[in-house]
């Protein structure tokens, strides 16, 4: 067993996979993680050992095979087996310690995706794709930046958020992986999933907003702490509970799906929410919000010919708004859901989202989809499946030329 001492941003499952480990490793060893919402700073947990991967060798492996087999590095394979570049090692039914495993992508989950993710990804997109541009278009109301992401060069532009919900966090990681799957298919000149990545290229101009509700997001992963200038503010807006899994709104309490100028004071008798609440409240007024007002100044300054907002979950596609949107939206729509296996859905009865105002403003279509089946925040587990279908809905529209 080691010690470790848990420090603010830690999580069961983040320390679980910088130490090669499970959360259920990590519980085993401290059974009171199970019954804590969260780790606070100073804390000492136990960890056990590394539980090391192991291989026998087969008849006609060589070392090529078996470090590509695993993806690792033939010198980290000799670390753990000294003396395996002398071809021993090769010997049928010799078992070798092997190596973590090379991380093949820039964006992958290590525990839970929060702002701290989101910045050393694209730090790290940039500079392994310098075609990828990428800036603040604001800050949430505790100073973090609202950052969007810029690839493409086309006269059509395309607007995609995700994250507007704390508890729907894995729609971040989604969005993010889609722009390394594109931006490394353009820079190698390949095909993506029936897809041309030059085409959309040359024709859109995608702006990415990978998390818009930065403080809600690390709310609900880490929990608050006294001395957040928030603290009381949150404890009793959330009814004196410590877990914030469930929460939606800003650190403000204000829900910013319901934020945008698109018949705001109905959504608002609708909701019934009058003062800040983890969900459903709509705020004193329409973007009174730092995030909300973010996304429409920026897709004010860059009117685009489509938008799409990331949500979970419920595997359907929203796409209509009061008769505001254009013909080609249903259709576009019927598209979409036959390329991720989601269903198009007419929605009513909703008003003052990031697609309704979109669709109400610019007359262009836009979509709601709502990732994933489950329960928010939706597992680790799900990235992959909910990643692809991201880039499946994401690559329709960029590829429809209409």
């Amino acid at each position: 067993m080691r010690q470790y001492i848990a420090s603010r941003g830690d999580t069961v499952s983040r320390i679980a996979a910088l130490h090669g480990l499970t959360p259920e490793h990590v519980i085993q060893g401290n059974p009171w993680v199970g019954r804590q919402s969260y780790l606070y700073p100073g804390q000492v947990l136990f960890l056990p050992s590394s539980p090391r991967k192991r291989y026998a060798v087969q008849e006609g492996d060589d070392l090529e095979r078996i470090t590509s087999l695993f993806n690792v590095s033939l010198d980290d394979l000799e670390k753990l087996n000294p003396a395996v570049t002398s071809g021993r090692c090769c010997t049928p039914g010799k078992v070798l310690v092997i190596p973590p495993s090379i991380p093949e992508r820039i964006v992958s989950l290590r525990g839970e995706y929060g702002p701290v993710d989101v910045e050393n990804d694209i730090r790290s997109l940039i500079a392994q794709y310098p075609f990828i541009q990428a800036h603040p278009i604001g800050s949430s109301v505790l100073g973090k930046p609202i950052h969007v992401l810029k690839i493409g060069n086309g006269t059509r532009h395309l607007h995609v958020n995700a994250a507007l919900h704390a508890n729907e966090w894995l729609t971040s990681p989604c969005l993010m992986s889609f722009i390394e799957e594109y931006a490394a298919a353009y820079a190698k000149g390949l095909a993506w999933n029936g897809h041309r990545p030059e085409e959309w290229y040359n024709n859109w101009t995608l702006w990415a907003v990978p998390m818009a509700n930065p403080d809600g997001v690390e709310l609900v992963q880490e929990g608050v702490l006294p001395g957040h200038p928030y603290y009381a503010d949150l404890m009793k807006w959330n009814g004196g509970r410590r877990s914030f899994r469930h929460w939606k709104a800003n650190i403000r309490g204000v829900d910013l799906g319901d934020q945008f100028p698109a018949h705001w004071e109905e959504e608002r008798e609708r909701r019934g929410v009058m003062l800040p609440s983890p969900r459903d409240y709509s705020g004193p007024e329409a973007l009174s919000e730092p995030e909300a007002a973010a996304l429409a100044a920026l897709a004010e300054e860059a009117p685009g010919e489509a938008a799409v907002s990331l949500h979970s979950q419920g595997g359907e596609i929203y796409w209509n708004y009061r008769g505001y949107e254009p013909p080609e939206s249903r259709e576009l729509a019927t598209r979409l859901a036959a390329a991720s296996s989601y269903r198009a859905v007419e929605l009513s009865g909703s008003d003052a989202g990031y697609k309704d105002w979109f669709i109400q403003t610019f007359r262009k279509p836009g979509f709601t989809v709502e990732l994933g089946i489950g329960k928010n925040p939706l597992p680790l587990a799900d990235f992959e499946d909910m990643a692809l279908e991201t880039g499946l809905i994401l690559g329709t529209i960029l590829s429809n030329v209409k």
